[in-house]
């Protein structure tokens, strides 16, 4: 069955039958698109992509120079590449340089919805994370001071009665605040509280493997 949630999928290339054909092909499966026939406009556009399609070899900014723009600007709608057979090294390189997926032309329809789904399926986990990760950062922000540090020390493996003599309170109050930061995170135990550290950048992670 198609999906029926509309998606905005740029599409961006040169050869105007090649966008409307594209166009016409997500349109039949429910997905909306907007197409675009050169870097620039694309660029100039207002809007935040779920995913793009573009053309790696194109009249004025190449497919590898408009996602180097996207990159700088800190888009991170997937990227899927466009190419002809001639073009592959380059859609290597757009690989190697963070582009979801490259398809060469003349395109085989099911793999390009399959891989516009995909890059669809990426988009939406990148949107659920940069979310949970705003909230991880208001509720921390929400913390007092000292239940901040509390964290932090707790991060760092440093037990209540260190943390007690390294603030000045009594262990029982540390307990307190800690117990109010847990609850505020929305965490129940110390290794979660911890996880919630490193995500936050309060504490740096531990290297998998030491330095030589």
């Amino acid at each position: 069955m198609p999906n029926t949630t509309p998606a905005t999928i740029a599409i961006v290339d040169d050869d105007q039958a090649l966008r409307d054909s594209l166009a016409w092909l997500l349109a039949s499966v429910g997905l909306e698109a907007q197409t675009f026939a050169d870097g620039e406009r694309f660029l100039a556009a207002p809007v935040t992509w779920q995913v793009v399609l573009l053309d790696v070899r194109m009249p004025g900014l190449s497919g590898l120079q408009v996602q180097q723009q996207l990159a700088d600007h800190g888009q991170s709608a997937p990227v899927i590449m466009m190419t002809g057979h001639g073009d592959v090294p380059m859609a290597v390189a757009a690989l190697k340089n963070g582009a979801f997926d490259f398809i060469e032309k003349p395109f085989n329809h099911q793999q390009l919805i399959d891989s516009v789904q995909q890059a669809l399926a990426l988009a939406q986990q990148r949107k659920q994370r940069d979310l949970s990760m705003a909230a991880l950062h208001e509720q921390f922000n929400a913390l007092r001071p000292k239940e901040q540090l509390i964290v932090k020390y707790v991060a760092e493996g440093m037990t209540s009665r260190e943390i007690a003599t390294q603030m000045a309170l009594s262990s029982k109050t540390v307990e307190v605040y800690r117990q109010r930061a847990m609850k505020q995170l929305g965490v129940t135990n110390a290794a979660a509280l911890v996880r919630c550290a490193v995500a936050l950048g309060v504490v740096a992670p531990l290297n998998a493997t030491p330095p030589p």
